[in-house]
């Protein structure tokens, strides 16, 4: 089967969040299942360093039309990477910028409708000269719009009109809102901007014309799947969604253990594993220096945050209740970056506790490699969450996750149990800050004084298997299933 990803991020080329490290780690896997498998990205401007210098162009010049005009892109061959073709969208105008979807801290562009409108209907032509697949696999709002195109415009086209398309939802709560003109701009009939397709609350939705002319939905873990169809996670379009219940599937991310694993891991300052767990201690001392925390007890837990720095990822109840966590027996590392009021939190957070609380605003791989190594506990109190990685790196690097029971995260972590000594972390179900303080208490109690409980929760985590084989497995049946129907 030969399955083309359209995709707006993907590791090592752009990445912002998970859907990079799902497009980065998926399509290899496939390729090991046997299947033929062709990734088109935008040539961002952070994609060049990656390519020759003199890369070639599979297809010099493809037309893009608009309403007055008409756009030019090139298809630059990536070459082939883990059995993997690749191919860039070459369009300057367009991708050539400071950021993928807006310069930081400035919003959105205001052309992103035309950018990705382009992107998709681009990688449609594309297809047409250098494969055309069985099934077309899209991802979020920037490529949902492949699905309408060619449900629409490229409808009666007899090469691709049988192709079927996967659109994978990574997170609802972005949809691609833009001017009702956008139905003109992108060359659609006017009677698609209606409720039952196109329109909601008198925008044109990217993301909803992809779920109403994909052939499947997926999601990125199965609590995600239902908790999209009611009005807390729909973000709008939970009437679509459950209508289409029966076209959608959860299916949990995997994570790239080739990538984290601590027991190869190449930005640690020591390597461990189950079996053998000794190398951690100076994985955090590695992480106490590099945050400038010094003479910190090895009875003293180190926290340890990675993430974007918004609401979605449960900010607001952690600053709550940062004056009563101040007030415990640990200490606190935090690495990333988002909304400026959060960035702000962190940073006063930081400069009211020096010694005990410190910050890193920006976004460091080999650092967020060194939290997950060197912390003894993860804090990840989610509003919601559609999959989560972080807590599955927690889980591989021996580091007892905290989080929300919501998607990936309800999930992936199951709730540690003294008696039986069985479970990987800790969790609370209601988004409050006591209840999140009383999660990290519970944690803090094991850590304290269970260190034979301690050392099992540890390891029961790190024996847990989130590779990508089976998930791979699962996307396989869907896109036969898709491939049986458009038959």
């Amino acid at each position: 089967m030969h399955i083309v990803f359209a995709a707006s991020e993907c590791v090592p080329f752009a990445k912002t969040g998970g859907l990079a490290d799902v497009v980065g780690a998926l399509p290899p896997e496939l390729v090991r299942l046997g299947h033929r498998v062709t990734v088109y990205l935008p040539l961002y401007r952070t994609v060049r360093p990656f390519l020759p210098e003199s890369y070639e162009y599979a297809i010099r010049s493809v037309t893009v039309p608009f309403p007055h005009y008409n756009r030019f892109a090139g298809v630059v061959d990536g070459g082939v990477r883990d059995g993997v073709q690749y191919y860039f969208i070459d369009c300057p105008e367009l991708f050539d910028r400071e950021g993928f979807y807006g310069p930081r801290g400035a919003g959105d562009y205001g052309d992103n409708a035309e950018r990705f409108g382009l992107f998709s209907r681009a990688v449609l032509e594309a297809t047409k000269q250098l494969g055309v697949p069985d099934v077309f696999h899209v991802h979020d709002w920037q490529t949902a719009v492949l699905a309408v195109l060619l449900r629409s415009v490229y409808f009666f086209d007899p090469v691709l009109r049988n192709v079927g398309v996967v659109l994978t939802v990574h997170n609802a709560g972005y949809q691609g809102w833009f001017p009702p003109r956008t139905t003109e701009l992108l060359l659609l009939p006017w009677e698609m901007f209606t409720f039952d397709k196109l329109e909601q609350n008198d925008t044109f939705n990217f993301l909803k014309g992809g779920a109403v002319f994909c052939d499947y939905m997926t999601t990125v873990s199965p609590t995600y799947a239902q908790e999209i169809q009611g009005a807390e996670f729909g973000s709008g379009l939970e009437g679509i969604f459950s209508r289409r219940h029966w076209d959608l599937r959860g299916i949990l991310n995997g994570v790239d253990y080739s990538q984290w694993d601590p027991a190869s891991d190449g930005h640690l300052a020591a390597h461990y594993s189950a079996d053998d767990v000794a190398g951690k201690l100076e994985c955090r001392r590695d992480l106490l220096h590099a945050f400038g925390l010094e003479q910190v007890a090895e009875t003293t837990p180190v926290l340890g945050i990675v993430s974007r720095f918004a609401t979605q990822k449960g900010f607001d109840i952690l600053a709550a209740v940062a004056d009563q966590l101040a007030e415990r027996e640990m200490v606190l590392v935090a690495l990333g970056t988002g909304e400026p009021y959060y960035e702000s939190f962190f940073r006063s957070f930081a400069a009211r506790y020096p010694g005990k609380v410190a910050v890193e605003v920006r976004y460091d791989d080999a650092l967020a490699h060194k939290v997950e190594a060197g912390a003894d506990i993860f804090l990840m109190p989610s509003r919601y969450e559609p999959c989560g990685l972080n807590q599955i790196y927690s889980l591989k690097y021996g580091t007892v996750p905290v989080v929300r029971a919501t998607g990936g995260l309800e999930d992936t972590i199951e709730e540690w149990n003294a008696d039986r000594r069985t479970g990987t972390g800790f969790k609370f179900s209601g988004y409050h800050a006591g209840d999140f303080l009383w999660a990290i208490d519970r944690a803090l109690w094991v850590f304290a004084n269970d260190p034979e409980g301690w050392k099992t929760l540890m390891r029961n985590g790190m024996g847990q298997d989130y590779s990508w084989e089976h998930p791979a497995r699962e996307y396989v049946e869907v896109y036969e299933e898709v491939q049986r129907r458009r038959g």
